[in-house]
């Protein structure tokens, strides 16, 4: 790690790619990326602007807050991914990006604790697209108690009321077979895959 916050530069840009990196489709505002990465509002402020003049991230305002997101589109994006992301799969769809290793020893790894869960992804304000309805789908057979736990901790983490769905793998099969509305909006939807046992992106 010191050896990339040398080359980088800082240790709070070195933090800050990584964030980015390892949760792309996600976006935040200022003052929750600095919860996060756990440092100085000032160092990050400064720090996302140098990455907004170099174009690795990309800034948009909703609900009168700015929220920042890593640019798919920046020329050294797939490499910045392989560095920081620890070379997660990089699909092609602009809606579909898989949760890094990085990510997944945090939230995907609590997820997979719940139980026999097949996909887990978030969207909506994750996402900050709200055409699914929903937050967080998550597709399998998970303990119940363990899933309203987990979902309290997220939202105390986020500052936010989540809205998810669980559903057996069963009835989502089903659903999406016969293109049910609901399923095919949130399949559609921004998204940021998290588990996704039988590849379904």
């Amino acid at each position: 790690m010191f050896m990339i916050e040398q080359l980088f530069g800082s240790k709070t840009r070195v933090k800050l790619l990584q964030l980015f990196c390892s949760n792309p489709n996600r976006a935040f505002y200022v003052r929750e990326i600095t919860r996060k990465i756990d440092e100085q509002i000032n160092s990050v402020r400064r720090e996302l602007a140098n990455l907004l003049s170099i174009g690795i991230i990309a800034s948009d305002t909703t609900n009168n807050r700015l929220y920042y997101e890593v640019n798919q589109e920046y020329e050294f994006y797939q490499p910045l991914r392989a560095i920081f992301g620890q070379g997660a799969h990089i699909a092609d769809d602009q809606n579909v990006k898989k949760a890094t290793p990085h990510a997944q020893n945090t939230e995907s790894e609590k997820i997979k604790a719940l139980g026999n869960v097949e996909l887990a992804l978030y969207t909506g304000q994750f996402t900050r697209d709200d055409s699914s309805g929903i937050d967080a789908l998550i597709v399998g057979d998970v303990n119940q108690h363990a899933l309203q736990r987990f979902m309290s901790e997220l939202e105390a983490q986020e500052g936010k009321d989540i809205r998810y769905t669980v559903m057996p793998s069963q009835e989502f099969n089903y659903r999406r077979q016969i293109k049910d509305r609901f399923i095919s909006t949130v399949l559609a939807a921004k998204k940021q895959v998290l588990i996704d046992k039988n590849e379904i992106f």
